[in-house]
């Protein structure tokens, strides 16, 4: 286990100690967490001081309810993550439709452009967390043959594996990428973002 890996006992522990109000633990879980949060707020928001407001909303939302969060249903990690989208999503979208009209009305296009760019950010801020989730080897490979362009020979011999190795990280991590864009995509007529 990589010192990135947040054990179970850990996120339990965690939880109990934010249920008795240790105000120590939520320092404790901003200084681990909080560069995510932000960046993650910040790559559907675009904006440098909106990141900063949801960033506190997240941590204000984590001290009020830590019993929302279920150790049952994976790490603390992808728990804070999923509460910063889903912040950052209902930030975007007030602000983009408060800024549709005057009285906040919008047409038809307007909403759907609003949404689409809803959906584009949550892909984005997904397959963000995403890459910097994955582990290194795999993340190792995919900026090889994203940023510097390596096939994957290349990419082989940079990473010291063999070629088979190498195509099966890329793979793997193009198979992980491409559950960025599913999440993103609505399910039925109102599908959740």
């Amino acid at each position: 286990m990589t010192q990135k890996d947040v054990p179970p006992r850990w996120d339990r522990r965690m939880q109990q100690r934010l249920a008795r109000g240790e105000a120590a633990a939520l320092g404790e879980l901003y200084d681990r967490f909080a560069s995510l949060v932000h960046s993650l707020a910040h790559r559907v928001l675009g904006d440098e001081r909106a990141a900063d407001g949801v960033t506190r909303e997240v941590f204000a939302h984590v001290w009020e309810h830590p019993d929302s969060y279920d150790p049952k249903q994976g790490p603390m990690r992808s728990w804070v993550a999923q509460v910063t989208h889903r912040l950052a999503v209902q930030r975007l979208r007030a602000t983009e439709s408060a800024a549709l009209s005057p009285g906040g009305s919008g047409s038809a296009e307007e909403l759907r452009s609003v949404e689409g760019k809803v959906r584009r950010a949550s892909v984005a801020a997904r397959a963000d967390y995403i890459v910097h989730s994955m582990p290194a080897p795999l993340r190792a490979a995919l900026e090889l043959a994203y940023f510097q362009r390596r096939d994957y020979r290349q990419a082989a011999a940079d990473l010291g594996v063999t070629e088979d190795e190498a195509r099966r990280r890329l793979r793997l991590g193009l198979q992980l990428l491409s559950t960025a864009h599913d999440a993103g995509t609505p399910r039925g007529h109102g599908g959740a973002v």
